[in-house]
């Protein structure tokens, strides 16, 4: 009697193999396997070997599974793909950064290195507070910031309401321009 897994034509995951398929037969693996041929009468000794017969491969037969295969086996010996099983690939190493810049001890910003990084795809958050009493110096430092944005057609996003903490997008780095809200104010 057929059961659901084969009107389906699926394998059976009990492993009940059905009732109406013969067992393979089995041979043993020094014995060839030839096909049903009369036997050759004698004949006088040929230079010429004769060509081995392969038979064609036997259904029903129990398969081994591919090189390789580490999942389970279905009763037949055929891989079973379960398609029940979350099997995630581990996450590719990122190729985005999020870098903070802060004036170095001659108070300089590396601009050349920063917007090389910025071109890979790296968004650079510049904090400038560390120029507390150097308001000229930080003017020099926007501007700097600001050619160098030109020249790499990227722009410059102020953070806050007195512009020493700048953001610079990396490329292909999508910023919202729309809402203006800045710090902690519009939680608060």
């Amino acid at each position: 009697m057929a059961n659901l897994w084969q009107f389906f034509g699926l394998p059976d995951p009990d492993g009940n193999p059905p009732a109406n398929r013969r067992s393979p037969a089995r041979t043993s693996p020094d014995q060839p396997i030839t096909l049903n041929q009369p036997p050759l009468a004698e004949e006088p000794a040929s230079t010429v070997d004769p060509e081995p017969v392969i038979a064609p491969p036997v259904t029903g037969a129990l398969r081994s599974p591919p090189s390789g295969w580490s999942g389970p086996l279905t009763p037949d010996g055929e891989p079973f793909h379960d398609l029940g099983v979350n099997r995630t690939r581990p996450a590719p190493p990122p190729r985005k950064a999020l870098r903070y810049i802060a004036p170095d001890q001659m108070k300089r910003i590396p601009t050349e290195a920063m917007f090389k990084r910025v071109l890979q795809g790296d968004t650079a958050i510049v904090d400038l507070r560390s120029l507390v009493h150097m308001d000229s110096h930080q003017m020099a430092c926007r501007r700097e910031l600001k050619h160098a944005a030109d020249d790499a057609r990227v722009s410059v996003f102020a953070m806050d309401a007195e512009d020493k903490l700048l953001m610079v997008p990396g490329l292909n780095v999508v910023v919202d321009m729309e809402k203006h809200t800045l710090g902690l104010k519009a939680l608060l």
